[in-house]
């Protein structure tokens, strides 16, 4: 747990570093540590936030049993392909909007749509 939080706050400190220095920048450059400043925001949202493990947790709280998160998956999938599972089935909905929230809250926490959605807001 120490290491995460370790790398999680060397990240911070890089991508915070990078947006930094962007504007003394120009062209490609100013892009490229842009884009590199991005990317470890997200890394370091990742590391914290661990949108795997809400997936898990929303995926299993559906489906009545732990696993890992590919048989989850493999299992949610199996079963809409199958017709098992419609929109219509209690707590379908509900549990795919917990895990794509928890992923886009890493991803893209600004997005208007997860704003408006999250459970806090």
């Amino acid at each position: 747990m120490a290491e995460q939080i370790e790398a999680a706050a060397l990240v911070t400190v890089v991508a915070e570093f990078l947006a930094q220095i962007s504007g003394e920048l120009s062209g490609a450059r100013a892009f490229h540590a842009k884009v590199a400043a991005n990317a470890l925001a997200i890394v370091a949202r990742e590391l914290d936030q661990k949108p795997g493990e809400a997936e898990a947790a929303a995926l299993a709280g559906f489906l009545g049993h732990e696993a890992g998160l590919d048989a989850l998956r493999a299992e949610l999938c199996g079963r809409l392909r199958r017709g098992q599972l419609t929109p219509e089935t209690p707590g379908l909905l509900e549990a795919l909007t917990d895990a794509v929230l928890a992923k886009v809250a890493v991803d893209n926490p600004r997005y208007s749509t997860f704003k408006r959605l999250r459970p806090e807001g």
